[in-house]
Parts: C-alpha cells; sequence; structure tokens
C-alpha cells in the first residue's frame, strides 16, 4: 500500500498544475452570464406561474360547472 500523505501531496500538486492551466473568464464576462441565467431563471418562474394560474382557473371553471 503507498503512503496516503504521498499519494495526496501529489494530488495537491498536480491540482495546482492543472489550475494554472486553466483560462478563466473576466469579471465582465462572470457579471453577464450571471445576470442572464437570474434574468432567463425569473423568466421561466414567471412563465410557469402564469400556465399553473391558468391551468387552476380551468380547473375551478370546470368544477364549478360540474358542481
Amino acid at each position: 500500500m503507498k503512503n496516503p500523505l504521498t499519494w495526496l501531496l501529489r494530488y495537491f500538486r498536480e491540482s495546482m498544475e492543472e489550475l494554472r492551466k486553466v483560462t478563466w473568464p473576466s469579471r465582465q464576462t462572470v457579471t453577464k452570464y450571471s445576470a442572464l441565467v437570474i434574468g432567463l431563471c425569473i423568466a421561466l418562474a414567471l412563465f410557469f406561474a402564469g400556465i399553473d394560474w391558468l391551468f387552476t382557473q380551468g380547473l375551478e371553471g370546470l368544477v364549478t360547472l360540474t358542481s
């Protein structure tokens, strides 16, 4: 069995080497994409809330018709 400490140190060293190769996005890009994601989430939430409201109104209309 390998020494766990040696394995752990090697893992962290290799991880740091890989992280140095990453090209990180700029703050402006991150802000733009974050705003886009938040905006789309809000738009989808409003869309599904509207669909839910329409179905609720339709179902209530059917229930009152049959009673």
